[in-house]
């Protein structure tokens, strides 16, 4: 039989369904999403939480979201360029950076709350595995689920080391270690001095310290930003510690205060109905009067 070619015919474009607007344009799996939003019936209207982890080009934003039929309700935000505030100016969207956006979110949700006396955390960073447990006499846990969005899930990614800051910051969130780095997938064994390394951006320091040695010209064209704020090697683990006992200190949201400006305008204000009879009549008197006086002249 030789080649035949399948022409779609008129029933079958007119069964065709359109995919969804958001799995249209590449922004939904809208298959992870719905295990991720649907709730348990016998729960009835407990919202099942989510922690939204989305990165671009120059920020990392950090979400606590439920759903609803209307859309999706924030609860609590945290992004990556708020922490210019605690001290880290620059690398805001590396792993480090994720920890302390990570690490933001939980803290200042558990103050909106009035949970954060409760629930602590891991104050000091270890890297290794940790999980909250709720406090018997007291409020549970806040339990949410993360939302990695369309971001591939191997191993080292930083969508993992914002999850580990909002659980070391006090919020249970169900996870294993397998992607942290410092997993060894052959061996199955975790090295948390690996991982502790990432979070306090030991790796970068090392890296910025082989390229002054290696190639000054290359250290000088990738690390002009932090060259131009004066963040040396050595310096780098200090200031993410600091970072971190700041957010713990005061984690709220300060909004900006109000500006008060005063419009200009390019064109006339527009006349009221007493206003334009009164400009109408200030130009009769002011004709008549010409008139009066060419007759007086004349």
């Amino acid at each position: 039989m030789g080649f035949v070619k399948v022409v779609k015919s008129k029933s079958y474009f007119r069964r065709y369904q359109v995919k969804f607007r958001r799995r249209r344009e590449g922004k939904t799996d809208f298959f992870a999403r719905k295990r991720l939003v649907v709730q348990d019936k016998n729960k009835y209207n407990t919202p099942k939480y989510r922690m939204i982890v989305r990165f671009s080009n120059r920020n990392i934003c950090c979400q606590i979201a439920y759903a609803k039929i209307e859309g999706d309700q924030i609860v609590c935000a945290a992004y990556s360029h708020e922490l210019a505030k605690y001290g880290i100016t620059v690398g805001l969207t590396n792993y480090a950076a994720a920890y302390c956006t990570g690490l933001l979110l939980a803290r200042r949700l558990l103050h909106k709350f009035g949970m954060d006396q409760v629930y602590e955390g891991q104050v000091e960073v270890t890297g290794d595995e940790f999980n909250v447990e709720s406090v018997d006499g007291q409020p549970g846990a806040f339990t949410c689920y993360l939302d990695a969005g369309l971001a591939r899930t191997t191993t080292g990614n930083k969508v993992f080391g914002a999850m580990k800051g909002a659980v070391d910051g006090g919020l249970a969130i169900p996870h294993s270690i397998k992607r942290f780095p410092g997993y060894d997938m052959e061996s199955k064994e975790f090295n948390a001095d690996v991982h502790r390394k990432h979070i306090m951006g030991m790796n970068v320091a090392d890296y910025m310290s082989y390229l002054m040695e290696e190639d000054e010209d290359a250290y000088k064209k990738q690390f002009s930003r932090f060259i131009k704020n004066g963040v040396a090697p050595d310096a780098v683990e200090e200031m993410y510690k600091k970072a971190h006992a700041g957010i713990r200190a005061n984690p709220a949201h300060v909004q900006k205060p109000t500006k008060d400006v005063k419009k200009k305008r390019w064109n006339r204000a527009k006349l009221s109905l007493a206003q334009r009879k009164d400009r109408v009549a200030q130009k009769k008197a002011s004709f008549l009067r010409a008139q009066e006086q060419e007759a007086e002249d004349g």
